[in-house]
């Protein structure tokens, strides 16, 4: 792409050199330079691109954008001096790949729990609708029946466009996509046209980063106050967060509810094991997923899906031919008839809501048993309270390890322990060894109990001293009781 287009609609402060050039591809790692690439040199919290400013020129960039120029000015080398490179990326990369975000419908959803579930379960219903669609989520990348495998929540902003400019080449028409707290706070969706805006709820998550509940608050925030007149916002107004979403954003307002009276309001009717009926805006039907928390997400689904212009019955036909997230409450029973579900959970938050659901549906006369940690070099504060609720609201919590990364699982566990309150001192026990916390759940368990394995769902890995090793709750338990069960 020649310089002088890539260029347009970017705030250029000076420029120096000639603007009449190729750019072969865009880059913000120095080692990931080629020949004629466009080196953005980006300020991060422990390295300053500006440093390898002349290793890029020798590798072959002939373009730099930067926030000031270096003291050595190669004049074969055109400079592009901008006030905030990372912002800058963002729109660079989107008129790199032709602005794919403005090609086709855009939906991004953000909040602490839920995103995951909402931007499959609407890939899912596209597709039941009869449509190609684009999936941007924590466990994979989709575009259409091909997956990519998912490294973060919010890809960096390069890779955003190309999987958005690949999505269009193959004729989608959507594209959902989780936007992180990290993925707003480091500029990763700057460029970006979203059509449709989620929120789903704010807990207590992701302090080790923002510092602050404030902070956390004010970041999620910025994604609606950045949307456009042309855009639409669907909150959750059961969230005392919900309307501080709106404030100041510029997009049509909607609003969904269980509890308040919402331009999209659910009640959940029958609950079990195997499935709820839900009422929508005066609709009944039959869903497969369960949970309260699974009503929420799909009666954002339901929004959503209503506001880019489908009828509701149709949709809510889609959305009765769902099928469960991996990870997200998914449940099997053993033949021995102990009840297995293996969730995502790993907020205070999230943790309640599975067990609230969990206990809304049992009789009482079946045990429910625990097994859940925190993980490491991530916010300490949720951890005591994890262990309160844990032990709160089962029969038996089994503390262990989730992953500890170069965290001690010891050191962990005790600071779980530390919310546990002197009632409930009874109710648990701690195992540092995942897998054998989980052996000693089926130990423990009889015919008709409950075992709640918490916090990793779908994650293949656990993740010990920086190093990953395979480990999946799903397949430890099917593989411990075929052990237990001879």
């Amino acid at each position: 792409m020649q310089l002088i287009e890539l260029l347009n609609r970017i705030p250029v402060l000076e420029t120096h050199g000639n603007n009449n050039r190729e750019v072969s591809g865009l880059v913000f790692d120095s080692r990931k330079v080629t020949n004629n690439s466009l080196y953005i040199a980006m300020r991060g919290t422990t390295v300053d691109g500006h440093s390898y400013i002349a290793s890029s020129v020798e590798k072959g960039a002939k373009t730099i954008v930067c926030e000031e120029f270096p003291t050595h000015i190669d004049e074969n080398i055109t400079y592009i001096k901008v006030k905030d490179t990372s912002k800058v990326l963002g729109h660079l990369a989107s008129n790199f790949y032709g602005n794919p975000s403005e090609k086709l419908k855009l939906i991004g959803i953000t909040g602490t729990n839920g995103k995951t579930s909402v931007t499959t379960l609407l890939f899912d219903v596209f597709k039941n609708l009869g449509y190609t669609s684009a999936l941007l989520s924590t466990v994979e990348i989709r575009i259409g029946n091909t997956i990519i495998p998912a490294t973060h929540t919010t890809p960096d902003v390069i890779s955003i466009n190309q999987i958005l400019a690949q999505a269009v080449k193959e004729g989608c028409e959507f594209a959902f996509m989780e936007v992180s707290s990290h993925g707003i706070s480091q500029n990763r969706i700057e460029g970006l046209h979203f059509k449709i805006a989620g929120f789903t709820n704010l807990t207590h998550d992701h302090l080790d980063y923002h510092k602050t509940f404030d902070e956390y608050l004010k970041t999620k925030k910025r994604f609606f106050d950045e949307l456009d007149n042309t855009a639409i916002a669907v909150t959750n107004i059961d969230d005392r967060n919900g309307n501080i979403m709106l404030q100041n954003t510029k997009a049509k307002k909607k609003s969904y509810a269980l509890k308040t009276m919402a331009d999209y309001h659910g009640k959940l009717l029958e609950v079990d094991f195997n499935g709820m009926l839900l009422n929508f805006n005066g609709k009944e039907f039959w869903t497969t997923l369960t949970g309260k928390f699974n009503v929420y997400n799909l009666l954002l689904v339901f929004g959503i899906a209503t506001e880019l212009g489908y009828e509701q019955n149709e949709v809510l036909q889609a959305i009765s031919q769902l099928k469960r997230v991996s990870g997200r409450f998914e449940t099997f029973k053993s033949d021995g008839g102990i009840f297995f579900i293996v969730d995502y959970a790993h907020t205070p938050d999230a943790l309640e809501n599975i067990l609230d659901s969990i206990n809304d549906i049992r009789t009482k006369n079946e045990r429910l048993i625990t097994v859940f940690g925190c993980g490491g070099d991530r916010d300490h504060s949720k951890r005591p309270e994890m262990g309160n609720i844990a032990t709160k609201k089962s029969t038996l919590a089994i503390i262990t390890s989730d992953n500890p990364r170069t965290e001690d699982a010891n050191q962990i566990i005790k600071e779980i322990e530390a919310g546990v309150e002197p009632q409930n001192f009874s109710k648990y026990t701690s195992i540092p060894d995942r897998k054998e916390a989980i052996k000693m759940a089926i130990k423990f368990a009889e015919p008709k109990d409950i075992i709640l394995v918490a916090g990793k769902g779908h994650e293949t890995y656990q993740e010990i001293n920086g190093v990953k090793h395979h480990f999946d709750d799903k397949e430890i338990i099917n593989e411990l009781w075929k052990l237990m069960s001879k």
